[in-house]
């Protein structure tokens, strides 16, 4: 069997850990920020609405930064109150709200569980971060254990970006952050140091002070409430530990959590050491065709056609011009005449590649992919009898206001 990972990268000090916490609840106390679900969560007496007030701000913050968040939030819980409110939703409504803050999968999952609460679960939030996990689509380990953690008072951990990078620099854990033996060692960690009596206090001040002292660049470790407990600062002001550690905190051979040997600790970066992470795999490069049917309304403002997205995959369920994805090395003659071949697939009837007028390119990056969207008009004057095959897609035309009004991504806009 395997030897177990060093003590030294471990909360193991009983005294520390209450210091630890002490420390960083007094300071969260002091400095934490004034955001809306804070504040909702904080007056409402009603455990499922806390737990879903709780629910909707963790589901739009996952790769999302609070500062975008917040005016999405504030409509959302205008709009959709309770779980049971956004359970009578449509789809569309909810693509029309969380239309421009992306990964738009989020919003229909988060539906999909408001509507399985009202009619599996008897309106009745999951308690515990295992039910939650377990009963709502959407809900991971991470965000099951904020809710448990801040609506019911789970003495459960958390592991999110921020509390990744203050664990590693905490227990100076230089292994690629990203591995699963090194998320398991991080969630052990978190679920030791988590304040038994305020354990929603002490999840948010240790997501808090990865969100604004232990940031990635440029930390303040001048004003870290628990950089006395951070092996990376002592490092940073006492030096490279000794060639030969102690017996105790180390185990035989190499260490697997510890900077690995090609890529030694640099006195340059101090406390940025850690954590390591694997290169990213740069985006995937995508080429889309995409036009923009244009004919005059009935009090003559134009027109525009769009086209819903299929219900599952990127942008799903979403309105976007008529698009057509391209192979990477079409020439722009032939990306003209596959474009027109399929507008004119679902007209039933010819559509000249000559008659589509380049526009421009629109460059949109996506988490994992970098879209260029090729952007084509037609107009379409005097005729208002096109419709578009409804087995291929849903279509409608829209004004405008209209286009602005509907849910569509901001690639669109931008198009």
């Amino acid at each position: 069997a395997p030897a177990p990972p060093p003590a030294r990268h471990f909360f193991s000090d009983p005294a520390e850990i209450e210091a630890l916490r002490s420390n960083l609840l007094a300071w969260y106390d002091r400095c934490k920020r004034d955001l809306p679900w804070r504040a909702l969560a904080a007056m409402e007496p009603d455990a499922d609405r806390r737990g879903y007030a709780v629910w909707v701000s963790e589901i739009m913050l996952q790769q999302t930064q609070v500062a975008t968040v917040i005016d999405y939030y504030n409509r959302w819980m205008q709009k959709w109150p309770t779980l049971q409110a956004l359970a009578q939703a449509s789809l569309e409504e909810v693509n029309k709200l969380w239309a421009g803050l992306g990964y738009y999968s989020r919003g229909k999952r988060l539906q999909e569980a408001a509507r399985k609460v009202v009619s599996e679960l008897a309106g009745r939030m999951p308690r515990t971060a295992e039910e939650l996990q377990k009963l709502l689509p959407g809900v991971g380990r991470y965000t099951a254990g904020a809710i448990a953690s801040i609506s019911y008072g789970q003495a459960t951990g958390v592991v999110d970006g921020n509390v990744i990078r203050v664990l590693c620099r905490l227990r100076c854990i230089g292994a690629d952050s990203s591995s699963p033996a090194v998320i398991d060692r991080l969630w052990d960690m978190a679920n030791v140091l988590v304040d038994r009596s305020r354990p929603g206090d002490f999840n948010q001040a240790l997501m808090e002070l990865g969100a604004t002292v232990c940031v990635p660049k440029a930390p303040l470790c001048g004003e870290c409430p628990v950089k006395q407990h951070c092996q990376a600062w002592r490092r940073k002001l006492f030096g490279n530990p000794p060639k030969v550690p102690d017996v105790e905190n180390c185990g035989v051979g190499e260490c697997p959590l510890c900077l690995p040997a090609t890529e030694p600790w640099d006195s340059s970066l101090g406390v940025t050491n850690f954590p390591r992470k694997a290169a990213k795999k740069p985006p995937r490069a995508m080429r889309t065709a995409t036009c923009v049917l244009e004919r005059r309304g009935c009090h003559g403002a134009p027109e525009y056609l769009i086209v819903q997205r299929p219900s599952s995959g990127l942008l799903a369920g979403l309105w976007e011009f008529p698009s057509l994805p391209l192979a990477q090395d079409l020439q722009k003659e032939r990306e003209r005449e596959e474009l027109a071949d399929h507008l004119q697939a679902w007209m039933g009837r010819p559509v000249e590649a000559k008659g589509l007028r380049f526009i421009g390119e629109v460059i949109h990056i996506f988490s994992h992919i970098h879209q260029t969207y090729v952007v084509y008009s037609l107009p379409l004057d005097g005729d208002r009898d096109v419709t578009l095959d409804p087995a291929l897609s849903s279509s409608r035309w829209v004004t405008e206001d209209e286009f602005h009004a509907s849910a569509v991504s901001t690639a669109m806009k931008k198009v």
